[in-house]
C-alpha cells in the first residue's frame, strides 16, 4: 500500500500524503469498520450494564406505526395503568388521557412516567 505514496508540505508547512484513490477507499472502509466495531463494542458494555437492552421488533413497529409510546412501553413492561399511574404518581385518569392523547403530559409528568418505565424520556417523546 506505502509504494504509491507521494508526500507533499503544504505552504502552512502541514505534511499532506498523495495516494491513489483505491488506496483512500480501502483506509476510509477500514476506519467505518473500526467504528462500527467500537460502537458493537460499547453497546455490549452497555447491555451488559443494564444501560442498554434488546426491543422485540413487535414493540419497533407499534411505535413506528405512531401509536402513543407510553402505552407501547407500559405493555411492554406487562404494566396496567394503575400500577403505571401508582409507581409515577399521577392519577390513572391523568395516565389514561395521556395514552389516548386527550392530554399532553407535562415534562415533569413525563419525566416521571419514564422513570417509572425504566426508559429515557427520549423514549416517551
Amino acid at each position: 500500500m506505502g509504494t504509491n505514496l507521494q508526500f507533499i508540505v503544504a505552504p502552512n508547512g502541514d505534511r499532506l500524503v498523495v495516494m491513489p484513490e483505491n488506496v483512500f477507499e480501502r483506509l476510509r472502509e477500514a476506519a467505518e469498520m473500526a467504528e462500527d466495531v467500537a460502537a458493537y463494542d460499547e453497546f455490549k458494555r452497555r447491555l451488559a450494564a443494564g444501560e442498554e437492552e434488546f426491543v422485540p421488533s413487535e414493540v419497533v413497529d407499534r411505535i413506528l406505526s405512531g401509536e402513543n409510546l407510553v402505552r407501547v412501553w407500559r405493555e411492554h413492561r406487562g404494566m396496567t395503568v394503575a400500577a403505571l399511574a401508582e409507581k409515577a404518581g399521577i392519577t390513572q385518569p391523568y395516565l389514561s388521557q395521556i395514552e389516548t392523547g386527550k392530554r399532553e403530559g407535562t415534562l415533569q409528568t413525563m419525566k416521571k412516567i419514564a422513570d417509572a418505565l425504566g426508559v429515557t424520556l427520549d423514549d416517551l417523546v
